[in-house]
Protein backbone atom coordinates (compact mmCIF):
# COMPACT_ATOMS: atom_id res chain seq x y z
CA UNK A 1 0.00 0.00 0.00
CA UNK A 2 1.28 3.43 -0.92
CA UNK A 3 -0.45 6.79 -0.72
CA UNK A 4 0.03 10.49 0.02
CA UNK A 5 -2.48 12.87 1.56
CA UNK A 6 -2.88 16.18 3.38
CA UNK A 7 -1.64 16.25 6.99
CA UNK A 8 -4.59 18.36 8.11
CA UNK A 9 -7.16 16.09 6.45
CA UNK A 10 -5.56 12.97 7.88
CA UNK A 11 -5.26 14.52 11.35
CA UNK A 12 -8.95 15.55 11.33
CA UNK A 13 -10.02 12.07 10.26
CA UNK A 14 -7.85 10.42 12.92
CA UNK A 15 -9.31 12.57 15.67
CA UNK A 16 -12.80 11.58 14.56
CA UNK A 17 -12.37 7.80 14.31
CA UNK A 18 -10.15 7.59 17.41
CA UNK A 19 -13.27 8.25 19.48
CA UNK A 20 -14.42 4.73 18.60
CA UNK A 21 -11.15 3.02 19.52
CA UNK A 22 -11.34 0.80 22.61
CA UNK A 23 -9.63 2.23 25.70
CA UNK A 24 -9.33 -1.24 27.22
CA UNK A 25 -9.23 -3.51 24.18
CA UNK A 26 -10.11 -7.17 24.56
CA UNK A 27 -7.88 -7.87 21.54
CA UNK A 28 -4.76 -5.86 20.54
CA UNK A 29 -6.13 -4.99 17.09
CA UNK A 30 -9.03 -3.09 18.71
CA UNK A 31 -6.49 -0.48 19.86
CA UNK A 32 -5.71 0.14 16.19
CA UNK A 33 -7.26 2.13 13.37
CA UNK A 34 -7.96 0.46 10.05
CA UNK A 35 -6.66 2.31 6.97
CA UNK A 36 -7.99 1.25 3.57
CA UNK A 37 -6.64 2.87 0.41
CA UNK A 38 -8.54 2.49 -2.88
CA UNK A 39 -6.67 3.62 -6.00
CA UNK A 40 -9.83 3.31 -8.08
CA UNK A 41 -11.78 5.93 -6.11
CA UNK A 42 -8.82 7.91 -4.83
CA UNK A 43 -10.22 7.59 -1.30
CA UNK A 44 -8.50 6.69 1.95
CA UNK A 45 -10.92 5.41 4.59
CA UNK A 46 -10.19 5.23 8.33
CA UNK A 47 -12.16 3.08 10.76
CA UNK A 48 -12.27 2.82 14.53
CA UNK A 49 -14.39 0.08 16.11
CA UNK A 50 -14.60 -1.13 19.72
CA UNK A 51 -17.31 -3.74 18.92
CA UNK A 52 -20.04 -1.43 20.24
CA UNK A 53 -19.35 1.89 18.52
CA UNK A 54 -17.87 2.16 15.05
CA UNK A 55 -16.87 5.32 13.16
CA UNK A 56 -15.63 5.38 9.59
CA UNK A 57 -14.67 8.39 7.51
CA UNK A 58 -12.88 8.93 4.22
CA UNK A 59 -10.69 11.58 2.60
CA UNK A 60 -9.11 12.25 -0.76
CA UNK A 61 -5.64 10.84 -1.29
CA UNK A 62 -3.14 10.23 -4.05
CA UNK A 63 -3.00 6.43 -4.07
CA UNK A 64 -0.37 4.50 -6.02
CA UNK A 65 -1.13 1.05 -4.58
CA UNK A 66 -4.38 -0.05 -2.96
CA UNK A 67 -4.31 -1.95 0.30
CA UNK A 68 -5.35 -2.10 3.94
CA UNK A 69 -3.45 -2.06 7.22
CA UNK A 70 -4.07 -1.29 10.89
CA UNK A 71 -1.92 1.05 12.99
CA UNK A 72 -1.97 1.81 16.74
CA UNK A 73 -4.44 4.67 17.14
CA UNK A 74 -2.72 6.58 19.94
CA UNK A 75 0.82 6.46 18.55
CA UNK A 76 -0.19 7.05 14.93
CA UNK A 77 -2.48 9.91 15.90
CA UNK A 78 0.15 11.65 18.02
CA UNK A 79 2.76 11.41 15.26
CA UNK A 80 0.44 12.80 12.59
CA UNK A 81 -0.83 15.63 14.83
CA UNK A 82 2.72 16.89 15.41
CA UNK A 83 3.88 16.78 11.78
CA UNK A 84 3.88 20.06 9.79
CA UNK A 85 0.44 20.87 8.41
CA UNK A 86 1.89 22.38 5.24
CA UNK A 87 3.49 19.10 4.18
CA UNK A 88 1.81 16.08 2.60
CA UNK A 89 2.07 12.76 4.42
CA UNK A 90 3.33 9.68 2.57
CA UNK A 91 2.71 6.16 3.82
CA UNK A 92 4.32 3.02 2.40
CA UNK A 93 3.98 -0.51 3.72
CA UNK A 94 6.93 -2.88 3.71
CA UNK A 95 5.92 -6.26 2.31
CA UNK A 96 8.86 -7.99 4.02
CA UNK A 97 7.95 -6.79 7.54
CA UNK A 98 5.13 -5.33 9.60
CA UNK A 99 6.73 -1.87 9.66
CA UNK A 100 5.01 1.05 7.96
CA UNK A 101 7.04 4.05 6.77
CA UNK A 102 5.61 7.54 7.33
CA UNK A 103 7.28 10.48 5.65
CA UNK A 104 6.83 14.26 5.62
CA UNK A 105 9.16 17.13 4.84
CA UNK A 106 10.32 17.14 8.47
CA UNK A 107 11.34 13.51 8.74
CA UNK A 108 10.55 9.80 8.51
CA UNK A 109 8.98 7.46 11.04
CA UNK A 110 8.37 3.74 11.25
CA UNK A 111 5.31 2.32 13.00
CA UNK A 112 4.60 -1.35 13.62
CA UNK A 113 1.31 -2.48 12.06
CA UNK A 114 -1.11 -5.38 12.39
CA UNK A 115 -2.90 -7.18 9.58
CA UNK A 116 -6.19 -5.73 8.38
CA UNK A 117 -7.53 -9.30 8.34
CA UNK A 118 -7.54 -9.25 12.15
CA UNK A 119 -9.71 -6.12 12.32
CA UNK A 120 -13.42 -6.85 12.92
CA UNK A 121 -15.75 -6.01 10.07
CA UNK A 122 -17.86 -2.91 10.64
CA UNK A 123 -21.54 -3.94 10.81
CA UNK A 124 -23.55 -2.61 7.89
CA UNK A 125 -27.27 -3.19 7.46
CA UNK A 126 -28.17 -1.22 4.33
CA UNK A 127 -30.43 -4.05 3.14
CA UNK A 128 -32.57 -3.82 6.26
CA UNK A 129 -36.29 -3.20 5.74
CA UNK A 130 -36.08 -0.62 8.55
CA UNK A 131 -34.59 2.26 6.58
CA UNK A 132 -35.18 5.97 7.12
CA UNK A 133 -33.76 9.32 6.17
CA UNK A 134 -33.39 11.97 8.87
CA UNK A 135 -32.66 15.69 8.63
CA UNK A 136 -29.19 16.13 10.13
CA UNK A 137 -29.70 19.52 11.77
CA UNK A 138 -32.99 18.64 13.41
CA UNK A 139 -31.66 15.32 14.65
CA UNK A 140 -28.58 17.05 16.13
CA UNK A 141 -30.86 19.47 18.01
CA UNK A 142 -32.97 16.57 19.25
CA UNK A 143 -29.91 14.82 20.69
CA UNK A 144 -28.60 18.03 22.25
CA UNK A 145 -31.96 18.50 23.99
CA UNK A 146 -32.04 15.06 25.61
CA UNK A 147 -28.58 13.47 25.91
CA UNK A 148 -27.68 15.39 29.07
CA UNK A 149 -30.48 13.66 31.00
CA UNK A 150 -29.19 10.13 30.42
CA UNK A 151 -27.65 8.21 33.31
CA UNK A 152 -23.96 7.45 33.81
CA UNK A 153 -24.75 4.56 36.16
CA UNK A 154 -23.84 1.37 34.30
CA UNK A 155 -25.91 -0.70 36.75
CA UNK A 156 -28.98 0.86 35.12
CA UNK A 157 -27.80 0.18 31.59
CA UNK A 158 -31.06 0.97 29.77
CA UNK A 159 -30.99 4.47 31.33
CA UNK A 160 -27.49 5.12 29.94
CA UNK A 161 -29.10 5.56 26.54
CA UNK A 162 -31.63 7.73 24.74
CA UNK A 163 -34.92 6.20 23.68
CA UNK A 164 -35.85 7.03 20.07
CA UNK A 165 -39.35 6.44 18.76
CA UNK A 166 -39.90 6.83 15.01
CA UNK A 167 -43.57 7.25 14.09
CA UNK A 168 -44.15 7.98 10.40
CA UNK A 169 -42.44 11.35 9.80
CA UNK A 170 -41.96 12.28 13.47
CA UNK A 171 -39.26 11.36 15.96
CA UNK A 172 -39.52 11.48 19.75
CA UNK A 173 -36.45 11.24 21.97
CA UNK A 174 -36.44 10.72 25.73
CA UNK A 175 -33.66 10.39 28.30
CA UNK A 176 -33.78 9.99 32.07
CA UNK A 177 -31.43 9.17 34.92
CA UNK A 178 -34.22 8.63 37.42
CA UNK A 179 -34.01 12.18 38.77
CA UNK A 180 -34.87 14.16 35.65
CA UNK A 181 -36.43 13.44 32.28
CA UNK A 182 -36.06 15.27 28.95
CA UNK A 183 -38.50 14.62 26.10
CA UNK A 184 -38.51 16.24 22.67
CA UNK A 185 -40.86 15.41 19.82
CA UNK A 186 -40.08 16.72 16.33
CA UNK A 187 -42.38 16.42 13.34
CA UNK A 188 -41.47 16.29 9.65
CA UNK A 189 -37.80 15.34 10.13
CA UNK A 190 -38.06 11.74 8.91
CA UNK A 191 -38.52 10.47 5.37
CA UNK A 192 -39.69 6.86 5.35
CA UNK A 193 -38.23 4.82 2.50
CA UNK A 194 -40.03 1.57 3.32
CA UNK A 195 -43.65 1.26 4.32
CA UNK A 196 -43.12 -1.70 6.67
CA UNK A 197 -41.16 -0.89 9.82
CA UNK A 198 -41.11 -3.76 12.29
CA UNK A 199 -44.74 -4.48 11.32
CA UNK A 200 -45.76 -2.39 14.32
CA UNK A 201 -48.05 0.26 12.87
CA UNK A 202 -45.03 1.88 11.25
CA UNK A 203 -43.50 2.61 14.67
CA UNK A 204 -39.86 1.80 15.39
CA UNK A 205 -38.50 2.17 18.92
CA UNK A 206 -34.83 1.76 19.84
CA UNK A 207 -32.64 2.80 22.76
CA UNK A 208 -29.10 3.78 21.80
CA UNK A 209 -26.10 4.32 24.11
CA UNK A 210 -25.48 7.96 25.03
CA UNK A 211 -21.78 7.53 24.25
CA UNK A 212 -22.56 6.55 20.66
CA UNK A 213 -25.09 9.35 20.28
CA UNK A 214 -22.61 11.96 21.51
CA UNK A 215 -20.29 10.96 18.69
CA UNK A 216 -23.23 11.03 16.30
CA UNK A 217 -24.14 14.52 17.52
CA UNK A 218 -20.62 15.75 16.72
CA UNK A 219 -20.87 14.17 13.29
CA UNK A 220 -24.33 15.68 12.61
CA UNK A 221 -23.24 19.12 13.79
CA UNK A 222 -20.63 19.18 11.02
CA UNK A 223 -23.27 18.51 8.35
CA UNK A 224 -25.44 21.08 6.59
CA UNK A 225 -28.73 21.49 8.46
CA UNK A 226 -30.90 19.99 5.71
CA UNK A 227 -28.54 17.12 4.85
CA UNK A 228 -30.37 13.79 4.80
CA UNK A 229 -28.71 11.11 6.95
CA UNK A 230 -29.52 7.49 6.16
CA UNK A 231 -30.61 5.39 9.14
CA UNK A 232 -30.66 1.59 9.08
CA UNK A 233 -31.78 -0.78 11.82
CA UNK A 234 -31.58 -4.54 12.01
CA UNK A 235 -31.23 -7.08 14.83
CA UNK A 236 -29.85 -4.81 17.52
CA UNK A 237 -27.60 -2.80 15.23
CA UNK A 238 -28.10 0.77 13.99
CA UNK A 239 -26.08 2.43 11.24
CA UNK A 240 -26.03 6.13 10.28
CA UNK A 241 -24.53 6.95 6.88
CA UNK A 242 -23.74 10.22 5.10
CA UNK A 243 -21.66 10.77 1.97
CA UNK A 244 -18.26 10.33 3.65
CA UNK A 245 -18.96 9.06 7.15
CA UNK A 246 -20.48 6.05 8.89
CA UNK A 247 -21.43 5.73 12.56
CA UNK A 248 -22.59 2.31 13.73
CA UNK A 249 -23.77 1.32 17.20
CA UNK A 250 -25.42 -1.52 19.04
CA UNK A 251 -28.77 -0.93 20.69
CA UNK A 252 -29.30 -1.33 24.43
CA UNK A 253 -31.22 -4.42 25.50
CA UNK A 254 -34.34 -4.15 27.62
CA UNK A 255 -37.57 -2.17 27.74
CA UNK A 256 -37.28 1.56 28.30
CA UNK A 257 -39.39 2.81 31.23
CA UNK A 258 -42.88 4.12 30.46
CA UNK A 259 -41.89 7.73 31.07
CA UNK A 260 -45.24 9.19 30.02
CA UNK A 261 -46.83 7.99 33.25
CA UNK A 262 -44.44 10.20 35.23
CA UNK A 263 -45.85 13.42 33.77
CA UNK A 264 -48.68 14.91 35.88
CA UNK A 265 -51.89 15.57 33.97
CA UNK A 266 -52.68 18.83 35.80
CA UNK A 267 -50.78 21.43 37.82
CA UNK A 268 -51.93 23.64 40.67
CA UNK A 269 -49.08 26.14 40.29
CA UNK A 270 -47.68 27.75 37.15
CA UNK A 271 -45.09 30.46 36.58
CA UNK A 272 -44.03 32.19 33.37
CA UNK A 273 -40.39 33.18 33.72
CA UNK A 274 -37.70 34.98 31.72
CA UNK A 275 -35.34 32.10 30.93
CA UNK A 276 -32.10 34.10 30.72
CA UNK A 277 -32.79 35.99 33.95
CA UNK A 278 -33.56 32.72 35.72
CA UNK A 279 -30.41 31.06 34.38
CA UNK A 280 -28.26 34.04 35.46
CA UNK A 281 -29.73 34.01 38.98
CA UNK A 282 -29.25 30.24 39.30
CA UNK A 283 -25.66 30.43 38.10
CA UNK A 284 -24.87 33.05 40.75
CA UNK A 285 -26.60 31.08 43.50
CA UNK A 286 -24.90 27.88 42.32
CA UNK A 287 -21.52 29.30 43.35
CA UNK A 288 -22.65 28.64 46.91
CA UNK A 289 -24.87 25.63 46.23
CA UNK A 290 -21.98 23.79 44.58
CA UNK A 291 -19.96 24.12 47.78
CA UNK A 292 -22.30 21.90 49.73
CA UNK A 293 -25.04 19.77 48.15
CA UNK A 294 -26.11 21.61 44.96
CA UNK A 295 -29.52 22.35 46.51
CA UNK A 296 -31.31 25.60 45.78
CA UNK A 297 -34.63 26.57 47.32
CA UNK A 298 -37.27 28.31 45.25
CA UNK A 299 -40.19 30.03 46.96
CA UNK A 300 -43.02 32.27 45.79
CA UNK A 301 -44.18 35.44 47.52
CA UNK A 302 -47.62 36.44 46.29
CA UNK A 303 -47.61 39.65 48.31
CA UNK A 304 -44.39 41.03 46.85
CA UNK A 305 -44.79 39.26 43.49
CA UNK A 306 -41.29 37.80 43.70
CA UNK A 307 -39.74 34.42 43.13
CA UNK A 308 -37.00 33.95 45.70
CA UNK A 309 -34.01 31.68 45.04
CA UNK A 310 -31.65 30.82 47.87
CA UNK A 311 -28.79 28.50 48.79
CA UNK A 312 -27.12 27.76 52.10
CA UNK A 313 -23.60 26.35 52.11
CA UNK A 314 -23.08 25.07 55.63
CA UNK A 315 -20.24 26.86 57.49
CA UNK A 316 -19.38 28.83 54.32
CA UNK A 317 -22.20 31.28 53.63
CA UNK A 318 -25.54 31.76 51.92
CA UNK A 319 -27.04 33.53 48.92
CA UNK A 320 -30.36 35.01 47.95
CA UNK A 321 -31.79 36.22 44.61
CA UNK A 322 -35.23 37.52 43.61
CA UNK A 323 -37.06 37.57 40.27
CA UNK A 324 -40.24 39.50 39.52
CA UNK A 325 -43.26 37.29 38.75
CA UNK A 326 -47.01 37.40 38.31
CA UNK A 327 -48.44 34.95 40.80
CA UNK A 328 -51.87 34.59 42.44
CA UNK A 329 -51.80 31.06 43.91
CA UNK A 330 -50.88 29.97 47.42
CA UNK A 331 -47.22 30.47 48.27
CA UNK A 332 -45.02 27.40 48.06
CA UNK A 333 -41.39 26.47 48.66
CA UNK A 334 -39.69 23.78 46.58
CA UNK A 335 -36.04 22.68 46.34
CA UNK A 336 -34.04 21.35 43.40
CA UNK A 337 -30.58 20.25 42.40
CA UNK A 338 -29.24 23.45 40.81
CA UNK A 339 -27.28 21.56 38.13
CA UNK A 340 -30.43 19.76 36.99
CA UNK A 341 -32.28 23.07 36.68
CA UNK A 342 -29.52 24.71 34.66
CA UNK A 343 -29.12 21.72 32.33
CA UNK A 344 -32.82 21.77 31.50
CA UNK A 345 -33.14 25.53 31.11
CA UNK A 346 -30.14 25.67 28.76
CA UNK A 347 -31.78 23.01 26.57
CA UNK A 348 -34.76 25.31 25.96
CA UNK A 349 -34.42 27.89 23.18
CA UNK A 350 -37.31 30.27 23.92
CA UNK A 351 -36.94 33.56 25.82
CA UNK A 352 -39.60 32.58 28.35
CA UNK A 353 -40.37 29.27 30.03
CA UNK A 354 -43.18 27.78 32.05
CA UNK A 355 -42.52 26.24 35.46
CA UNK A 356 -45.40 23.99 36.54
CA UNK A 357 -45.68 22.05 39.79
CA UNK A 358 -48.14 20.75 42.36
CA UNK A 359 -46.30 20.15 45.64
CA UNK A 360 -42.77 20.23 47.10
CA UNK A 361 -42.50 16.45 46.72
CA UNK A 362 -44.00 15.89 43.26
CA UNK A 363 -42.40 16.31 39.79
CA UNK A 364 -42.02 19.80 38.36
CA UNK A 365 -42.09 20.57 34.65
CA UNK A 366 -40.19 23.14 32.62
CA UNK A 367 -41.40 23.79 29.08
CA UNK A 368 -41.00 26.46 26.38
CA UNK A 369 -43.46 29.33 26.21
CA UNK A 370 -44.29 28.18 22.68
CA UNK A 371 -46.94 25.56 22.03
CA UNK A 372 -45.29 24.53 18.74
CA UNK A 373 -42.18 23.27 20.58
CA UNK A 374 -42.95 19.86 22.03
CA UNK A 375 -40.28 19.80 24.72
CA UNK A 376 -40.79 18.73 28.32
CA UNK A 377 -38.18 18.74 31.05
CA UNK A 378 -39.30 17.00 34.24
CA UNK A 379 -37.21 17.29 37.36
CA UNK A 380 -37.81 15.73 40.76
CA UNK A 381 -37.66 18.12 43.73
CA UNK A 382 -35.28 17.52 46.62
CA UNK A 383 -36.98 16.94 49.96
CA UNK A 384 -35.84 19.48 52.53
CA UNK A 385 -36.28 19.68 56.25
CA UNK A 386 -38.35 22.63 57.39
Amino acid sequence: MKFACSQSDLNTALQLVSRAVATRPTHPVLANILLTADAGTGKLSLTGFDLNLGIQTSLNASIDNSGAITLPAKLFGEIISKLPNDSPISLITDESSDLVNLSSKSGTYQVRSMSADDFPELPLVENSSSSLQIKAGSFANLLKSTLFSSSSDESKQILTGVNLCFDKNSLKAAATDGHRLAILNLNNIVNIEHESIEDNNEILEVTLPARSLRELERFLSSCDFDTQINFFYDQGQVVFISSDQIVTTRTLDGNYPNYNQLIPETFSHQLNLDRKILIAALERISVLADQHNNIVKISTNKESQLLNISADAQDLGSGFESISIKYEDDDIQIAFNSKYLLDGLKAISTDRVFLKFNAPTTPAIFSPDDATLEFIYLVMPVQIRT
